[in-house]
């Protein structure tokens, strides 16, 4: 059994479900950007200097001393289902995934670390922690950076700071995200309000995989814009600042729905429960749909037959890529939404757990 077989037939770090706040908080992840000095950025680079930072990269990973065991993986080698699952586990990016040419990644076998190396720069380092852990996931991400630094040469100015190939990543080269899940702000329309108070804090909202995607089943992800100009200290205080406002706007509003629209609310959950119980076909965003639904009843005791591991599974077992691992075969759209149904309902149907 390959290392992606194992890791699909688990659940990610990012799915734990432990944690400081993490009713509200998914996962706390931080990345830095970094080129190598003497190579052009990825746009520029030819065929073998892809192949030749790679190369040097994968060296360099594969001697790190993390205190735990990491494996490599090589994108472009790797079949179009390892690289869904590496995905849909949050380890690469969707531009990692669905790039080409010479490019892979670092993964400890905890899934707190990801390494990769010719996705938009030529080393991505990212550090992903469950629950709301912003002083940790920093305090790893900059000692791996350190012990990569000691033996690369990093492309930087003396009065930018780091190059990256976007501009918005110049400077320090840090993204801060934590994964929120917000569905009582979404059940009583307060979202829009929240979330403009991020963006005039100049934080974007993204969906659940990050750039480019929507927000499915109350996900959200919250992340800086800029690093040129700030210190990562500086960054991360700003989220220091606003996340404790959002993730206690998300708890009010959690109370005002059990004291106020307790019927509305039971009958909310109870349906995407029944839904889940007995559908025959259901899509993999239906599923989060739902699932969010049955995640926010766990968490206000609204519901007992489940438990939040087995809701926190089911969100990542039956997305496309680890339902077609967990089955073995390759699988079309409607069939792969049938087996979903029938995976679920078994998972659900099952002995009690309490």
């Amino acid at each position: 059994m390959s290392k992606i077989d194992e890791l699909a037939r688990k659940t990610g770090e990012w799915l734990r479900g432990g944690g400081p706040l993490s009713e509200v908080v998914i996962s706390t992840r931080i990345r830095l950007a970094r080129n190598l000095a003497g190579f052009p950025f990825l746009s520029r680079c030819t065929e073998q200097q892809r192949n030749d930072v790679q190369k040097l990269l994968k060296e360099q990973i594969e001697r790190l001393d993390l205190g735990q065991e990491l494996f490599y993986v090589d994108i472009d080698q790797a079949d179009e289902l390892d690289r869904l699952v590496l995905m849909e586990r949050q380890l690469i990016s969707r531009q990692h995934a669905e790039g080409e040419g010479s490019r892979g990644v670092g993964i400890s076998v905890s899934e707190t670390i990801a390494l990769m190396v010719n996705e938009e720069d030529h080393l991505r380092i990212q550090v992903l922690r469950s629950g709301l852990g912003l002083p940790e996931t920093w305090d790893e991400i900059d000692r791996i950076d350190d012990m990569l630094g000691a033996s690369l040469e990093y492309a930087y100015h003396q009065r930018y700071g780091y190059l990256t190939a976007c501009p918005t990543n110049v400077g320090t080269g840090i993204r801060v995200s934590v994964m929120l899940h917000l569905p009582a702000l979404k059940f009583t329309g307060q979202l829009d309000q929240v979330f403009q108070a991020a963006r005039d804090m100049r934080l974007a909202v993204r969906g659940l995989y990050g750039e480019g995607t929507e927000a499915v089943g109350d996900f959200y992800q919250l992340s800086n814009q800029t690093t040129l100009g700030k210190s990562e200290g500086q960054i991360i205080s700003e989220f220091e600042q606003i996340l404790p406002k959002v993730i206690d706007y998300e708890k009010q509003a959690r109370q005002a729905l059990l004291r106020d629209k307790l019927t509305s609310l039971d009958d909310k959950i109870w349906r995407a429960y029944g839904m889940l119980q007995y559908a025959r076909s259901v899509s993999s965003e239906e599923t989060l749909f739902l699932l969010s639904h049955l995640r926010m009843g766990v968490n206000l005791g609204r519901i007992d037959q489940l438990s939040l591991k087995t809701v926190n599974e089911l969100m990542l077992s039956t997305q496309p890529g680890h339902l077609q691992k967990l089955r073995g075969e390759r699988l079309a759209g409607e069939q792969r939404d049938a087996i979903r149904a029938e995976y679920i309902r078994q998972r659900l149907h099952g002995p009690s757990e309490n």
